[in-house]
């Protein structure tokens, strides 16, 4: 059990008691912006600044649940997506910096100042819908998940930003039947069933990232669908795992998709790959 110790007094007693901790110097100065309300540039310019015992207890609790091994994003509440700052909750998977890769991908899809309609399988947080909805206005987004309370999130977050999407109720497709739309995205699970990795991501919801004993079992399925709601000429494009590009290819080749390529994310990994619905 830690030992008590006083509540820090100050900024710089306050980002002392973390790095005690262990918590990164980042991490500390974010949650302890939080708290105070106040930009990490004001901390470094007011380390001596008086910390209310109120406030210090409300950091100590932040603490303790970082230093517990919860990600970053749910003890703060929120995460940054796309220029979007984003509520995010245990029920969601917290977004990516490597899902922007499929963003920016489909925006070079989606021409400005045209009605579009596109959906969003597996939406989670709503991030990649509401990027969508916030750079092409005139796009028609429905977005869908399996989870009511993922959607509830996704829910609070386009109503605080204003943004349009249609969300559904859906396990992938069934909710959109008799619907065609000229891209569809998705970021589905793909991590395989007691892959090594999972010990890392315990906080996050685990059927939002499994699938599978090869992890390609909701990627199967929706490519395997997508050609039924999928306008002439129509996109999908998936995210999946660095090292199954090879495999979401071939699957999309199967299903009858053209023009197949993969896009790189930021540190040089394959992390994205769709294909143009044959007219």
């Amino acid at each position: 059990m830690r030992r008590p110790v006083p509540p820090p007094d100050s900024v710089a007693a306050a980002l002392l008691a973390a790095r005690e901790r262990g918590i990164d110097r980042l991490d500390a100065q974010c949650l302890l912006s939080a708290v105070l309300a106040r930009p990490r540039s004001w901390l470094l310019a007011h380390e001596d600044e008086a910390l209310d015992p109120e406030a210090a207890r409300r950091y100590d609790a932040l603490l303790t649940r970082r230093a517990a091994g919860e990600p970053l994003a749910y003890v703060l509440g929120e995460k940054e997506f796309f220029g979007l700052r984003l509520e995010v909750t245990p029920e969601v998977l917290i977004p990516r910096a490597d899902t922007e890769t499929l963003v920016e991908w489909a925006l070079e899809l989606l021409p400005c100042n045209v009605e579009t309609a596109v959906a969003d399988l597996g939406t989670g947080s709503g991030a990649i819908a509401l990027a969508l909805a916030a750079r092409r206005p005139t796009a028609r987004v429905t977005a869908v998940d399996a989870s009511p309370d993922a959607l509830e999130v996704a829910e609070r977050n386009a109503g605080r930003l204003g943004l349009a999407v249609e969300w559904r109720l859906s396990d992938w497709f069934s909710a959109l039947e008799g619907r065609r739309f000229a891209l569809i995205v998705s970021n589905p699970p793909y991590i395989a069933d007691g892959d090594c990795h999972l010990d890392a991501l315990t906080h996050e919801p685990q059927r939002a990232l499994t699938s599978g004993s090869d992890g390609l079992a909701a990627i199967r399925h929706i490519v395997a669908s997508a050609a039924n709601f999928l306008t002439a000429g129509g996109w999908l494009l998936i995210e999946h795992g660095y090292d199954q590009a090879e495999a979401v290819q071939a699957l999309l080749g199967a299903a009858g998709f053209e023009h197949i390529a993969t896009r790189h994310d930021l540190g040089g990994q394959p992390r994205c790959s769709g294909g143009r619905c044959r007219d």
